[in-house]
C-alpha cells in the first residue's frame, strides 16, 4: 500500500512551517520553548506562583488565592472545549514537533489560555498595571506553541480569548480582591 502524496503546507501548515524555519534555528529558543511548555503544563508554575504570592503578601492573600483559582479555571476550560471540538494538533510532515504533549488535541491552546489568566490575574494580585504582565507573558508562551509545532496559530489565539474571559469573569466575580 502506497502512502498519501502530501503536498507543500498551506495556510496555518505554511504559517507554522515560516515560525518555525525563522526561529528554530536560533540559539536558545527551543531550549527556551521547551522550558516554557514544561513551566505551563497543566497551569502548574502559574498556580506555583499564586500560592508563593498568596504566603508572600497575606493582606493580598484572597486576590492571589483568586488568581490560581482563575488560572486553574481556564485550564479546566481549555480542555474541556478541546474534548468537544477534537481538533487534532498539527502533523503535516513539514512541522516538527519539538515537544511530547499529553493528548493529540490542539484546539484551543491550554497552555495560551492559562498563560493569559495568570498574567491577567497575577497582575492584578501584585498591584501591576493590567497590561504589563500579559504584554511581557502572553506572546513568548503564544509563540513558543508555534515554535514547538505543537499548536496551530487559531489556537493560540483562540486560548488568548479563552484565557482573558475567563479572566475578565473571575476579576468580576472577586470584586476588588481583598
Amino acid at each position: 500500500m502506497t502512502e498519501p502524496v502530501v503536498g507543500p503546507p498551506h495556510g496555518e501548515d505554511a504559517v507554522l512551517v515560516g515560525v518555525q524555519s525563522a526561529l528554530t534555528g536560533r540559539t536558545g529558543v527551543l531550549t527556551t520553548a521547551r522550558a516554557m511548555s514544561h513551566f505551563g503544563e497543566h497551569s502548574l508554575g502559574w498556580l506555583a506562583l499564586s500560592a508563593a504570592g498568596a504566603l508572600a503578601q497575606p493582606r493580598r492573600r484572597r486576590a492571589w488565592l483568586a488568581a490560581g483559582a482563575g488560572t486553574f479555571a481556564a485550564h479546566a476550560a481549555a480542555v474541556l472545549i478541546k474534548r468537544v471540538v477534537r481538533r487534532e494538533r498539527p502533523h503535516h510532515p513539514a512541522i516538527a514537533v519539538n515537544v511530547a504533549t499529553p493528548s493529540r488535541l490542539s484546539f484551543p491552546s491550554a497552555h495560551a489560555t492559562s498563560t493569559t489568566a495568570a498574567a491577567m490575574l497575577l497582575g492584578r494580585a501584585a498591584g501591576l498595571p493590567g497590561w504589563l504582565l500579559p504584554a511581557v507573558l502572553v506572546p513568548p508562551m503564544a509563540l513558543s506553541r508555534l515554535v514547538l509545532g505543537v499548536h496551530y496559530p487559531s489556537d493560540v489565539a483562540a486560548g488568548v480569548a479563552v484565557g482573558a474571559t475567563v479572566a475578565a469573569v473571575t476579576s468580576r466575580l472577586d470584586g476588588d480582591g481583598r
